[in-house]
């Protein structure tokens, strides 16, 4: 893990106690003229899971991007670690990122080690060569989530719909990254998949990792985040589980009233339906 004090930043006034992982201030993001995103301002300390939920439509994806310095804001400033994300040189290295969806050809026959080492490349800079010690990190990770290592050089579209989301998971570790952004993680994924990821996150908590997790279905999360953030726009609200899923909130976000249903550890679980977010 890089040390704290690795983060400062000259100029950027910081504790030395605590730095937040992402701070985000009165952001606004258009398309065009279509707004998406409109006063976003929140605060996420480093080591917190946070979960991001909200309508089709929402931000949510375009919020994730905004934080890698993929997109930038119109309006207002997003950092991590300290660092404005317009330095994308120093906050890539930074943040690991599992993206929705991944179109890899089926007629490109490309591997499970070259996806994942994708990754590494990037943090490397495109003009520097791997070299054993970087596949050996990269195997580790395929590890990690729970892979045998014998599937290093299988096709990549050649496997299950929960196997490639695993390797995508991989290629966001193999980084060993201080924030990890996970952009609906579970599509197409079982629920032993859906499992073993959460038991990752797990552990990765506990060495410090910030994890934002976008996701549509809020539920398998609800007894493990810190926070969530509910979003339409806007922020309609951000806190803790019993704060944010309310009936009010719900009927901002949804447009409708979704029916919530108390566990016997006292958690609020909405019940979706056929509402996707």
């Amino acid at each position: 893990m890089v040390k704290e004090k690795d983060y400062a930043k000259p100029g950027v006034e910081t504790d030395d106690t605590e730095i937040e992982a992402i701070t985000s201030k009165e952001v606004e993001f258009r398309y065009d003229e279509h707004l998406v995103l409109s006063d976003v301002s929140f605060q996420i300390k480093r080591g917190e899971f946070v979960a991001i939920t909200g309508p089709n439509g929402s931000g949510k994806t375009t919020l994730l991007k905004l934080i890698l310095g993929i997109l930038q804001p119109q309006k207002g400033e997003i950092r991590v670690m300290g660092y404005s994300t317009r330095e994308r040189d120093k906050i890539m290295n930074l943040i690991g990122f599992m993206p929705q969806k991944e179109h890899i050809s089926s007629n490109f026959p490309i591997l499970v080690r070259d996806v994942v080492m994708l990754g590494l490349g990037a943090r490397k800079g495109i003009t520097k060569p791997t070299k054993r010690a970087d596949e050996e990190e990269g195997i580790q990770a395929i590890k990690s989530v729970g892979l045998d290592e014998e599937i290093w050089t299988k096709k990549f579209a050649e496997l299950s719909g929960g196997q490639q989301q695993r390797v995508l998971l991989a290629r966001a570790l193999a980084i060993k990254p201080e924030i990890l952004l996970l952009d609906e993680p579970f599509n197409g994924v079982d629920i032993p998949s859906q499992n073993k990821i959460l038991d990752l996150i797990s552990d990765l908590r506990k060495k410090g990792v910030t994890v934002l997790f976008v996701v549509h279905n809020v539920n398998p999360l609800l007894h493990q985040i810190d926070k969530i953030m509910l979003l339409k726009g806007r922020i309609v609200a951000f806190g803790r589980p019993d704060e944010v899923l309310t009936d009010k909130n719900l009927i901002s976000a949804y447009g409708a009233s979704i029916p919530i249903i108390y566990c016997e550890e006292g958690y609020a679980h909405p019940v979706y339906s056929d509402i996707h977010g």
